[in-house]
């Protein structure tokens, strides 16, 4: 990742959380939403933002429809945020990677278990 996508990708991570978390009303969006990465194109005209939703799979599909509703919100106040010659285009995006390393650890767990048992 190059130095200057780096830094633009955390300013975006503080200043959209801040806006989910303070500004957006939406009932959609859930409370235990969280930003876990954002990656933004070389040109710095997209980013996609990656969010972790603790919840079933109703509440994640809630929460992204919201955020994709405020997109425009959202990107306006970036625009005024942070001063760029473009703002970003945002794409919002479930990250399943907490569930997925929850589940592994579930599996070696038990396998672990199996195998104390079978000494």
């Amino acid at each position: 990742m190059h130095y200057r996508s780096g830094r633009l990708s955390e300013e975006i991570k503080k200043e959209v959380s801040k806006m989910i978390f303070e500004e957006i009303k939406d009932p959609r969006i859930s409370n235990m939403t969280s930003i876990t990465d954002i990656e933004v194109t070389k040109d710095l005209r997209y980013a996609k933002i990656y969010i972790s939703v603790y919840g079933n799979d109703d509440e994640k599909k809630s929460t992204l429809e919201g955020l994709k509703s405020a997109t425009g919100f959202i990107r306006h106040e970036l625009g005024k945020r942070i001063k760029l010659r473009y703002t970003p285009e945002l794409i919002f995006e479930i990250d399943n990677s907490i569930e997925y390393g929850a589940h592994i650890s579930k599996i070696l767990r038990e396998l672990d278990k199996q195998e104390s048992e079978d000494k």
